[in-house]
């Protein structure tokens, strides 16, 4: 017999069943004991009942520091947001709670770290920072694991997207669809995210015979308003744009998109573009943009793991994991 089956033959609901077989408050003594006998009479299967796991407490504290140095890159993107709920998930996953602090530049970094609470472990998100801003963090005495920046002098783990091989992927996708050799709208703020990704965009030009001083570059700010604007100036300047375009983020791409289209040209007839970061605007902009997806929650949850490896064990050396990147193929290309 099952519980629906109870119900009808008792005259109660479904849900007095369950709490009555499952011991849980909210029915009487006696509908309980009228509910249990009824099935043992009828020979309900016990077994089905399992015991509610007892909720489990937080095994301790995880810190995200967001470091701020301009504020041109970090802001509030959905990239960075889905990166965040993914340490999230990943935090509640194992039990943890989390605490996220920004650090900003123009104050002493040093005294910030110090009035941080007690944490197990910190994720340092480094997007903005050089080489030079991690000397305040030599001092930690709890696991450091830093996202989205890497160095070949520190030793910190770092959890990153294969920013070279999306571009790569990139500048190869634009070559075989238009046939031409393509333009970089690179980012007039400098970061290790976006050198990379020239690495990545230089070698495919070479390897496809073409020459990278060749390239037709236009340095914008990555946002999508400062974008517009930058290009929408070149523009009325007399620029006259490449047959497509690789952009160091899809703000870049989005914005030079609008300005193009005032200005009279055909997206992807007369130019093509392909951003970086595959964030929802993608979607949303006419026409839709090709770009290079990286799985930003997924970053985020595997931030969380290494984190908590380092915690639990008693041997640590530091790695770098970088993640792997796809073309999702729209109408801008």
């Amino acid at each position: 017999m099952t519980a629906k089956e109870l119900a009808k033959l008792l005259n109660l609901s479904e849900a007095a069943i369950s709490m009555a077989l499952n011991n849980k408050p909210g029915v009487s003594t006696s509908t309980r004991q009228r509910v249990l006998d009824a099935a043992k009479q009828n020979g309900y299967d016990f077994s089905r009942l399992k015991e509610s796991p007892e909720p489990k407490t937080e095994l301790g504290l995880l810190t995200l520091l967001i470091y701020r140095k301009h504020g041109a890159v970090i802001s509030d993107t959905p990239f960075f947001s889905q990166l965040t709920e993914g340490i999230e998930k990943g935090c509640r996953h194992a039990h943890y709670s989390l605490s996220i602090h920004y650090l900003h530049e123009d104050g002493n970094v040093k005294k910030q770290l110090a009035k941080l609470p007690y944490s197990s472990g910190i994720l340092l998100l480094a997007t903005e920072m050089k080489l030079a801003d991690f000397e305040p963090f030599r001092s930690l005495t709890v696991p450091l694991v830093v996202l989205d920046t890497w160095y070949e002098s520190l030793r910190y783990d770092s959890i990153l997207i294969n920013n070279f091989q999306g571009a790569y992927q990139a500048a190869n996708f634009l070559i075989r669809k238009t046939m031409s050799q393509a333009g970089y709208l690179r980012s007039s703020y400098h970061i290790g995210n976006f050198a990379e990704r020239a690495d990545g965009f230089y070698k495919a030009i070479r390897e496809n015979g073409m020459s990278a001083s060749r390239c037709h570059v236009l340095n914008l700010t990555p946002s999508m308003e400062g974008a517009y604007q930058d290009m929408l100036e070149l523009l009325k300047n007399g620029e006259k744009p490449a047959r497509a375009y690789f952009a160091d983020n899809d703000l870049i791409a989005a914005g030079a998109i609008k300005a193009l289209k005032e200005q009279g040209y055909h997206i992807p007839d007369d130019v093509a573009l392909i951003g970086f970061d595959d964030m929802p605007l993608c979607t949303y902009i006419e026409p839709a943009l090709t770009t290079v997806h990286v799985p930003k929650q997924y970053m985020g949850q595997l931030a969380v793991d290494r984190l908590l490896q380092i915690i639990k064990g008693s041997d640590h050396h530091p790695v770098k994991i970088e993640i792997g990147t796809r073309i999702i193929q729209r109408r801008s290309v």
